[in-house]
């Protein structure tokens, strides 16, 4: 018999069993059919659970039992100790459980977070609490990657790193992996709407690379870039072509086309749609042929001189070589009027985590000596009925916040 198996099994057990206590206190038990953790698409019904334990109750029993696990989640509604505090509307709680380690992204299940049930409660204190932990998190994971990359042990700071805990999955899909989407096969096609897409497989499913839906933002993407730099010497740098559909934005704008129009584009079969299209023949377009990566240093990015506009949207790339190209910008822009942008779309199928990133993003380019303006385009309407076909969905809000970035004067 394993005994040291057997021992951590029943300490396993031990801990499960505090946190169903937790659970109860918290108010777990239903009033009537149905788990308290079904979130509707706007408001949650008060009278749903009963609110067994007092606040007074709850922190007593955390005292007593330090070692309660709050990443644990309720079986049947997937719940954690953060949704039953959002649901109870207490600040307070909501705050002690942070402090006191509950993971501040973990989703029911019907895919809510406890974020979510502060918004839909219209609980604007709970969902700051929620909201701030998780860009502290990020901003604490980032930091933490960094270290790591410079050299430093992976041991040097065992309080950080459980301070980092940050729940993500693995994705070895071209979705995911940038290496992956570049070996895959892209297919460039209209749908029954007229609406034009490139798509790739992503394990058992399609998913836009990019869809025509997205014209809105980048209509208001240029516009914001040139609002106060119209020279007739406008020099442009996109990263990541996709449909295309910003840089005929830029083509045709009405005081004519850039001077000088750079486009780096990785992928083969973007790079082989671009040919087809006419991009190669442009005069005033240059493009360069791998990761963005690949040519930051080179004369082709430096010899310019400077860009007025810069934008980017790549594919399957994290936050980390977002950032990355963050510390690239200031190198970059020309002057004083010349601005960047980027499509913003990291975790935007769903609003906490999309509101977390969005931070994030301010808070780094703020450290660069940028400023950032933010412009929301309502992308509902472009969104009808249809539009996603049988493909993955990876713009679930109503309106995207587009920023508009620029350096400190």
């Amino acid at each position: 018999m394993n005994t040291v198996n057997e021992g951590s099994s029943l300490e396993f057990e031990a801990s499960l069993a505090k946190a169903q206590r937790l659970f109860e206190l918290l108010g777990s038990q239903p009033v009537s059919n149905g788990p308290p953790g079904r979130v509707p698409s706007t408001e949650l019904d008060s009278e749903q659970t009963v609110i067994d334990g007092s606040r007074e109750q709850i922190l007593t029993f955390l005292r007593d039992e330090p070692d309660v696990p709050l990443w644990a989640q309720e079986d049947e509604t997937g719940w954690s100790v953060l949704h039953f505090a959002a649901h109870r509307e207490d600040a307070e709680l909501v705050k002690r459980f942070i402090e006191s380690g509950a993971v501040w992204n973990l989703v029911d299940t019907c895919g809510y977070t406890a974020g979510d049930v502060a918004l839909s409660l219209n609980n604007e204190e709970c969902y700051r609490l929620i909201r701030d932990a998780g860009i502290r998190s990020e901003f604490l994971l980032h930091l933490l990657e960094n270290r790591n990359e410079d050299g430093q042990e992976d041991g040097a700071d065992e309080e950080g790193d459980r301070d980092a805990l940050i729940l993500r999955a693995e994705d070895a899909t071209p979705a995911g992996s940038n290496d992956a989407f570049l070996e895959a096969k892209l297919t460039f096609t209209t749908d029954e709407r007229g609406q034009e897409l490139c798509l790739v497989n992503a394990g058992s499913t399609q998913i836009g690379v990019m869809m025509g839906w997205e014209r809105p933002i980048m209509e208001e993407t240029v516009r914001l870039l040139h609002q106060d730099n119209d020279e007739p010497d406008f020099r442009v740098l996109n990263c990541g072509f996709g449909l295309g559909i910003i840089d005929g934005l830029f083509e045709s704008w009405s005081s004519g086309p850039p001077a000088l129009h750079v486009i780096i584009e990785p992928h083969p079969d973007v790079l082989a749609h671009m040919k087809a299209k006419g991009w190669y023949s442009k005069p005033n377009v240059k493009i360069l042929e791998g990761k963005w990566q690949d040519f930051m240093d080179s004369e082709e990015i430096l010899g310019v001189g400077g860009f007025d506009a810069i934008y980017t949207d790549p594919f399957s790339e994290s936050y980390k070589d977002l950032n990355e190209f963050f510390e690239r910008v200031p190198d970059l822009l020309r002057g004083p009027d010349s601005a960047f942008s980027f499509f913003n779309g990291l975790g935007a199928t769903n609003l906490l985590f999309y509101d977390v990133y969005t931070n994030l993003a301010e808070m780094h380019l703020n450290e660069l000596g940028c400023t950032v303006t933010w412009t929301d385009v309502d992308v509902h309407t472009a969104q009808t009925d249809g539009t996603w076909g049988e493909t993955r969905k990876y713009f679930a809000l109503p309106y995207c916040r587009t920023p508009l970035v620029k350096m400190k004067i």
